[in-house]
């Protein structure tokens, strides 16, 4: 079928009311998280396949995530989905207010390539949540992960309620030239304004999920060894390929040489003496990537690390000491293991650095004390923030995940996915016991002294 069939049975399907009850969307859901479960082993090995991650860090940050999501969507749909009472203003009296929620339609996901299952699968929850009709477009960089997908969707779902079309960029323009209800896309900025652009044309809303150098600061009061170890962690997960992985650490004077020391010490710790034969350490998604960040290490000091192996898609963990702020990994979205370091004197200094760029998706602050937290966060703006942690902040589902600036515009993660795809429909039932005169003609002088009297 072409995209415009099967967008034209999504619509007539959806035209039909079946995706609008409650207990049929929360048994899809559930079947949805039955076959994820059962094919688990099988999409930790396409994953492996794509992107060489171990299956602890596949279930970790891909299968756990989404297992975790569709379940907490099912036990809470139900007050997701209810119709709430609003207040009415006294000009309107006597009436009540109410919001209905529900979904846009027939909605448009495009995900990214570097957690291909996870990207897809979290926002397509909140998407059928809604009770929306949902055509699903993975990342062809990631062919492994993006066949299995499809196999799962096709065994639980017809394609006239979601449907996967597989491709690359013709794929993308045959998608974008037709009129959808919302698109929600994950990835780069250059596919974000391309994207935008189509959107448009139709008018159709969108949500925006991009990235940008996420800074780490690292104060003089930072318990360093705890700091380091989860900034290894957050840095290298995934080979660095992370929308939220710490891009720069901006670190107090007093307290870098001993940072960059246990930074080594943890990436030693964490993959040996070679990290290329670490089960652990995975793979950059392809040669044209893997070039583009080894240009990146030109001007800048290598202080551990700096391995590069083309043929086999490997960039060693890397410290980096930039010669300045112009150095070229510090002039674009790393998505790679380099870890460049520069030093601050304070930590005004330091949130002056960080506003002279553009808007980060996640920031980090290591401090002990946390006294000039609250300065922090209210002198810098990102779509997100942790303390004393890195990346894990986005796996809360209490906690909605998103962007701000050129990190982003839109929001998603638990309740927050299911509102992203619900327009919520405001509704006013006016009473016909009591129709007020003061709004028909003629408006005598005196209804200006009851209107004053009413607005106040």
């Amino acid at each position: 079928m072409t995209v415009r069939e099967i967008l034209s049975s999504q619509r007539q399907f959806f035209a039909t009311g079946a995706t609008l009850d409650l207990k049929q969307r929360k048994a899809m859901l559930k079947a949805l998280r039955t076959e994820i479960r059962k094919r688990e082993k099988e999409i930790c090995a396409a994953l492996c396949r794509d992107l060489h991650k171990s299956e602890f860090e596949a279930r970790t940050t891909e299968t756990g995530i989404i297992l975790d999501e569709v379940s907490a969507m099912i036990r809470k749909l139900d007050s997701y989905a209810k119709p709430r009472r609003a207040a009415v203003s006294s000009l309107n009296f006597p009436a009540k207010g109410r919001i209905y929620p529900e979904p846009y339609g027939c909605v448009l996901i495009f995900s990214a390539w570097n957690y291909p299952f996870q990207l897809l699968l979290s926002p397509f929850i909140g998407a059928i949540a809604a009770g929306n009709c949902v055509i699903l477009k993975p990342a062809e960089q990631a062919p492994a992960t993006a066949d299995i997908i499809s196999e799962i969707i096709a065994a639980v779902f017809p394609p006239r309620h979601a449907a996967i079309c597989s491709g690359g960029h013709e794929m993308t323009q045959e998608l974008l030239a037709e009129e959808f209800d919302y698109i929600f896309y994950t990835g780069g900025p250059a596919g974000a304004k391309f994207i935008a652009r189509a959107a448009a044309e139709h008018f159709t809303p969108l949500t925006l999920e991009l990235g940008g150098k996420s800074p780490c600061i690292v104060d003089a009061d930072a318990k360093i060894d705890l700091a380091a170890k989860r900034i290894v962690w957050g840095k290298f997960l995934n080979a660095g390929q992370t929308c939220v992985a710490p891009d720069y650490i901006l670190v107090h004077k007093a307290v870098k040489d001993k940072l960059l020391e246990r930074l080594k010490h943890w990436i030693q710790a964490f993959y040996g003496d070679d990290p290329k034969k670490s089960p652990d350490y995975p793979r950059i998604i392809n040669r044209r990537h893997c070039e583009r960040i080894a240009g990146l290490l030109n001007g800048s000091e290598i202080f551990c690390g700096g391995g590069i192996d083309l043929e086999e898609k490997y960039i060693e963990p890397t410290v980096l000491i930039p010669a300045g702020p112009d150095a070229p990994v510090m002039n674009e979205e790393i998505f790679g293991p380099l870890l460049p370091v520069l030093e601050t004197e304070s930590l005004d200094e330091a949130i002056s650095f960080v506003n002279r760029r553009p808007k980060p998706l996640a920031l980090y602050y290591f401090s002990s004390g946390l006294r000039d937290l609250e300065k922090l966060l209210s002198r810098t703006s990102s779509g997100g923030v942790a303390v004393n942690e890195t990346i894990t902040h986005l796996i809360n589902p209490e906690l909605p995940f998103g962007g701000v600036g050129a990190s982003g515009y839109g929001a998603y993660h638990g309740r927050k996915s299911f509102d992203t795809f619900t327009h919520y429909k405001p509704v006013m039932i006016k009473s016909n016991l009591i129709d007020l005169p003061l709004r028909y003609p003629p408006n005598l002088s005196r209804n200006l002294k009851i209107l004053d009297f009413i607005s106040r």
